[in-house]
This record gives C-alpha cells, structure tokens and sequence, in this order.
C-alpha cells in the first residue's frame, strides 16, 4: 500500500501543486537552543552528541558517518541553537544552508526517511520567521515549493516502517505541515489517523516509551507536546487520549531523573539539561511526582534521605524498538542530593561504530560481567542474544527499600543466571547489595562501579574497601567481600564531553566464590 501510494503521488506531480507564499499559521519551535552550538555552526562545525562534522553549502555528502548525526544534518533542528545565536551572521548562515540543500540534488536516503522529512519541515516551520520571513520572493516560494512536496511525500510514507519514536517525529512534521498548508487539508487527515494507534503502541501503559531509554521518552514528549500544541493552534480536535498519555510520560520522566534533574544513564542516553527536562515537565502539564517503579519498562526507582538509587530491571526492548538498546540488564546508578556518585559511561550514539559499541557493551555499566561476554549480543540493527526472563520482586517498608532481580543473558552461552540483590535504609545512607551467579560451571567475572568524573576514589589499605569522595567533600565508602577490589580507568559521554573518569572493579575467578556482598555506605 505504501507503494501503492508512492506511485499515485508521482503520478500526481506531473499536476502544479498549489504553494502558498508563506505559512497559513506562523508556528513556532519551543525548545531552546544552544548559543555555543549555534557558534560552532556559524563557523562550519555541526556537533551531535558530541560528534564533531563539517557542515557547509555544497558539503552534504556525510555517507560515511552514522545514520544518527546523517539524520541530524538532514532534520535541520541544529536551526534552533542558530536562532538562539540570533545574530546576523547566523540568519545568514540558516538561509544559506537551507537554500543550498534545497538546490542539491540529495541522494543520501536518511534525508528522505519520514522521521528526517519530518524533523525538517517541523524546523523550516519552527524557525521560518528568524530566516524566511526576510529573505526574498525567491527564497521563499522554493522554500515553501520544498515544504509543500515533502509534505505530500511524508503523507504517502505513512505509517512510518520506522516503529520507534522516529515515527513520532514524522507524525509531527504532517501535523505542522498541515496547520501551515490548510487547504492540503488530506495531510491532517492522514495524520490524525495514525497518530492514535503509534501512540498507544509506543507508549507502555506505565508512560514509558516502549524503547526504555530516557532519552527516548524525553524525545517521545516533546513531539507530543508539540503536536498536541499544533492541534490547538489550528483549532483541531485532538485525540481524546493524549492529554493523559503525556501526564502519565512526565510521571515516568521524573522517575529516570537524578538529583541534579539530569536524565539516567540506560540506553543511549545522555544527561541533557535539566533546564530542558524542567521545561518539557512544563509543557506536558499536570504531572505528578517520580513513582517507586515503572514496572511494565522495568526500572526502579530506590529513595530515601538525599540518596536515588535507579535501577534497570527490565527485558531489553523488543526488537524494532532495540535500535539504540545497551548491554545493561540490572545496571544500576546512584546519585547523593545533586551529585552522582555511581553510574554508567553513557552513549556515543554519533561516533564510530567502535566508540558506539563500547559504550553499548555491558562493561560500560555498573553491574556484572560473566567472562568478558555481553549479556546481550550487540548487533548494528539492534541486539541479538538478550535476556529473555527478567524477573524482579520489590518490598519497602519503614522507608528502607528492598529489590531482589535476576536475569538470564548469559543462559546460552554458559547456563547461568546473574542474581542481584540490593537493599537501602530509611536513611539513604546505608546501601547493600549482592551479586551471584548461578551456572553448572563457575564463571570468571567481574563487577564494575563507574564513577562521575567529578568522584575522586582511593583504596584503602586493606584492599577491601575504597573511599569514594564527592566534589562537595562529602566521603562515602565501597566495602566488598568475596571478590578482589581494583581501581581502574573509566570514560564517561553522559555530559556534553567526554571526560576521565574512575571504576571500582571486583573480580572474581572461576575457582573462587560465586557470590560478592558489596556496601556503599556514608563516612562520618
């Protein structure tokens, strides 16, 4: 059927389509942009997740590089961080940009995947009066010309074959295209039939997007805001639904967020601003507070006193949805107040596939590895290999909090399954946890602990525990028994840049016990 309708609308474009000077309805791009990136791109240097290219006219050739910063370039939503630059040089810049895109004949595939079309209509949209609306008659009718058949492509492409939040994304774009175009009035049509059905698939009934990446439910909710803020801009009805599905994704966005208001660090995610989260949290509306758990995604949410344990205890993705999936079944991390103490490396979901798949890999999370071995088998699409039985049982009472996981990654190369236990007091500052494999054959395996860059770590002369420093001199101490204790180096790509950071590593030999009991508890 999608070729089906491909054909008619090549077929249909031998007929002039009609395009209007300019947008019916002025919209607008409500999230923030970066100044420094709007700097850099002045300059000629696009940087996605920390991923550095060139971008400029006649330099759209970026088939070497991953389909993400591909997609970035070609969504054109670096046009915010230029409109927050705001200065002449940088109208310039955007105008130059996209008038050299659109006279280029684009052959890279990524720029005509629904997601990207929709991306870039949502910012020629967004930003067209910061450089459209003073450019000449010119610019502006190939522009609006542009806008006008991509949305009639974007219309024929759905439902998107991409079935993660990308197809969100191209939801958005048919909506904005259809309040600026209304009297195309079949793409508003077409996109309120889907978007009820995607988002009752993408959504788990908990508010977790179904990919169980905080940056993906982050992502999930600003295309949902800001379709739902299209609608009532054009006086459309609205799905009777979303409204609540938004409520209950900001729900599960403060459950995923740090002390410091920065996102959790499990699959493909980063930190963000918290500034950002705050003003997505805004948009949504009513929202309640974080929850003990999202129990259909799998993560759980441990608080007490100033501590926030979160842990990922559930099955991976299911595939289709696994594109940005990590190794990390039963990682967990762990923030004091505003600082974080424990936690995983982060993403490079831009860089080489080297880059990408070491962050990926289970040993750049804090929990157990069996024999160097992934509990899931990364795979370019996806995983392949992966958990299939998660299982958790969770208690609380008295404040103090009690989680018991298991799963079974590693059943099919060795038979075993990874158990681990964890435990925190009233007072947030007592946290226990144990570790155990349980397999026909014992296993080599280590236990790793990644620190924030800004925790300082030093052995003590046992061997047995390490003093863990925060940046606020606040001192807190890693015991363990039945495995031997190392400090070694660490990366971590949560923030902006990659920085040096530190691990506690516990290993453990096949010939020795399989089971390590572990404290993290305050000093003084």
């Amino acid at each position: 059927m999608r070729n089906a309708r491909r054909a008619l609308l090549r077929l249909k474009q031998f007929r002039p389509l009609h395009v209007p000077d300019a947008p019916a309805q002025a919209s607008f791009d409500p999230w923030p942009g970066d100044v420094t990136l709007g700097t850099r791109l002045v300059k000629g240097e696009l940087d996605v997740a920390g991923t550095v290219r060139t971008l400029r006219p006649g330099n759209w050739n970026l088939t070497g590089d991953q389909p993400i910063l591909r997609a970035a370039a070609h969504g054109f939503t670096w046009l915010r961080d230029l409109h927050a630059l705001g200065t002449d040089a940088a109208r310039s810049r955007a105008r130059t940009l996209v008038a050299d895109w659109i006279a280029i004949q684009q052959t890279d595939p990524v720029a005509h995947r629904p997601d990207v079309v929709g991306a870039r209509i949502a910012a020629w949209l967004g930003h067209y009066d910061f450089f459209a609306a003073s450019a000449d008659d010119a610019f502006r009718q190939k522009l609006m010309a542009r806008l006008t058949a991509d949305a009639q492509v974007l219309a024929a492409a759905l439902p998107a074959e991409e079935l993660d939040a990308r197809a969100l994304t191209a939801l958005k774009g048919l909506v904005a295209a259809a309040v600026a175009l209304p009297e195309h009035g079949a793409l508003l049509t077409r996109a309120l039939r889907f978007l009820p059905q995607e988002v009752s698939r993408q959504i788990l009934p908990d508010g977790c997007h179904a990919e169980r990446s905080p940056a993906a439910q982050l992502a999930a909710m600003q295309d949902l805001t800001e379709i739902r803020a299209l609608l009532q801009s054009a006086g459309a009805a609205q799905p009777a639904a979303l409204s609540a599905v938004i409520e209950r994704m900001a729900v599960a966005l403060r459950t995923l967020r740090h002390g410091d208001g920065g996102l959790a660090l499990f699959n493909g995610s980063k930190e963000e601003s918290a500034e950002l989260i705050d003003l997505v949290l805004t948009h949504a509306g009513r929202s309640g507070r974080a929850v003990p758990a999202l129990t259909d995604a799998g993560f759980y949410r441990l608080a007490a006193g100033r501590s926030v344990l979160i842990v990922d205890a559930g099955a991976p993705a299911p595939r289709g949805l696994d594109r940005m999936a990590h190794a990390g079944t039963l990682s967990l991390e762990l923030s004091i107040g505003r600082e974080r103490l424990i936690v995983n490396c982060g993403a490079a979901p831009a860089a080489s596939d080297a880059w990408r798949d070491a962050m990926r890999a289970t040993a750049a999370h804090s929990t157990l590895v069996i024999a160097d071995v992934n509990s899931s088998e990364l795979a370019p699409e996806g995983l392949r290999r992966r958990p299939e039985k998660v299982e958790v049982a969770r208690q609380e009472a008295s404040g103090a909090h009690w989680l018991e996981t298991s799963h079974d990654g590693w059943l099919k190369p060795f038979g075993a399954i990874h158990r681990r236990r964890l435990y925190m007091a009233e007072s947030g500052e007592d946290i226990r946890g144990e570790d155990a494999i349980e397999a026909p054959v014992p296993q080599p395996f280590v236990i790793r602990f990644h620190l924030h860059p800004g925790v300082t770590a030093s052995l003590q002369q046992d061997g047995e525990a390490a003093l863990l420093r925060l940046p606020s001199g606040a001192g807190w101490r890693l015991r363990a028994e039945g495995a031997r204790m190392t400090l070694d180096e660490s990366i971590y790509l949560g923030g902006e840049e990659a920085r040096r950071a530190e691990q506690v590593v516990l290993s453990g030999h096949a010939d020795g016990p399989q089971q390590v009991k572990w404290a993290v508890s305050k000093v003084g």
